[in-house]
């Protein structure tokens, strides 16, 4: 693995680095936390941004007692639903206006995340959240973010990506900027315990995606790699027993730590083909985006590594394959192949035609995910035909 380091490094030229990340506060009990961080940010009345099931696990309640406790009078809003809408978006823009509020907490899931920053992008800048599709086009401040991320695996506490549903159109948009990195996150493992079994593999194989995704990224660094690789090392060593016992909080910090790492490392190498891909069927079909990834990942590994497999030798090694003491082709195919027995473990389906995708869609998936944002870090690059084929076989 350090041969392979020093190969990368060699032949790439030297660059300056950044590197965005929030104020991270990590570990069990770490909720009591969250109002602390709202009172350093400014926050009066802070806008409590959230969805019905996490209302019904308790978190919610409990998060909103200690902000009372604190002196501060939030308002909570659920109004969304899973890949948020841009008019949901936009209906929680307008409470959070009308309410007079000036920090937001989200906490949930990746769609809760998202749809604060889109809250606080709109507080911002105004107009409608679908102007600001791509990189920097929000240009004035937005109000402080502090998260609280209840799965283990989607990285938007960390990130600066903000993924919208174009309701319009049925695709999803890519809202990029330094500005949507949070300002705080504050990580609880307890709350990953109340995660449906099916969220919880979608997530984690989200998580599992963006740190493969992230490590061979034409924008990967040496300040990236090491998050990416922990990170899918983590998760292929801990999701299957979250799944197959909920409450063990060894197994849930490393799931949530895997997460974490994972979103540093994507937020600033970026992603590539199986996320521009899967964000696609997502907005089409309205489904969990970690169980499309789950399907798509190990042919884009393929993909990919039909160009250059080189990347994914480390990636083999880190994960204990034996394969990566082979051949560079040998050790890419090896954790293809690796990511579908974990796929499979987890329940997540074959193919996309079991997930509604049919033959007719393949030319606006193709088309749409050749415009994605993260197709432009993906270390091949594709025709429409390639990108078409790679659906087909992803069928």
């Amino acid at each position: 693995m350090h041969d392979l380091h020093s190969h990368r490094s060699a032949v790439e030229a030297p660059r300056v680095l950044k590197f965005h990340a929030p104020e991270i506060v990590f570990g069990q009990d770490s909720l009591v936390e969250v109002a602390h961080a709202a009172l350093r940010l400014g926050a009066q009345r802070p806008m409590v941004v959230t969805d019905a099931g996490l209302i019904e696990t308790g978190w919610v309640a409990q998060l909103t007692l200690l902000l009372d406790e604190q002196g501060l009078a939030p308002t909570t809003w659920n109004g969304l639903t899973p890949n948020p809408k841009d008019v949901e978006i936009e209906a929680g823009h307008q409470i959070y206006q009308e309410s007079g509020c000036d920090v937001l907490i989200a906490i949930g899931g990746g769609s809760v995340m998202d749809a604060a920053k889109g809250i606080a992008v709109l507080a911002g800048n105004g107009g409608s959240i679908l102007d600001y599709e791509g990189v920097d086009r929000a240009t004035r401040p937005i109000p402080p973010l502090v998260m609280v991320p209840t799965t283990s695996g989607t990285g938007a506490d960390v990130s600066q990506f903000c993924i919208v549903t174009d309701t319009a159109r049925s695709t999803k948009i890519t809202i990029l900027g330094r500005a949507l990195v949070p300002d705080i996150t504050v990580i609880d493992p307890r709350l990953l315990t109340t995660m449906p079994e099916w969220l919880n593999a979608a997530t984690g194989l989200d998580a599992l995606t963006h740190g493969i995704e992230a490590f061979v990224s034409l924008g990967h660094n040496q300040l990236t790699d090491h998050h990416a690789l922990r990170a899918v090392t983590m998760v292929t060593s801990h999701l299957a027993r979250t799944m197959d016992e909920p409450s063990d909080m060894t197994a849930r910090t490393s799931m949530a730590q895997a997460s974490l790492e994972a979103g540093l490392a994507f937020t600033n190498a970026i992603l590539g083909a199986t996320h521009a891909m899967s964000h696609q069927v997502g907005g089409l079909l309205d489904l969990p985006h970690g169980v499309i990834n789950g399907v798509l990942l190990p042919h884009v590994i393929r993909f990919n590594a039909a160009a250059d497999p080189l990347p994914y030798v480390a990636i083999a090694m880190s994960l204990g394959l034996p394969e990566g003491r082979g051949s560079a082709e040998e050790a890419a195919q090896a954790v293809a192949a690796r990511v579908e027995e974990l796929a499979r473990q987890v329940g997540v389906p074959k193919g996309l035609r079991e997930i509604g995708v049919s033959d007719t869609d393949i030319d606006v998936l193709a088309t749409n995910a050749l415009r994605d944002a993260c197709m432009s870090t993906n270390p091949r690059q594709a025709s429409h035909d390639e990108m078409a084929a790679l659906f087909r076989i992803a069928l």
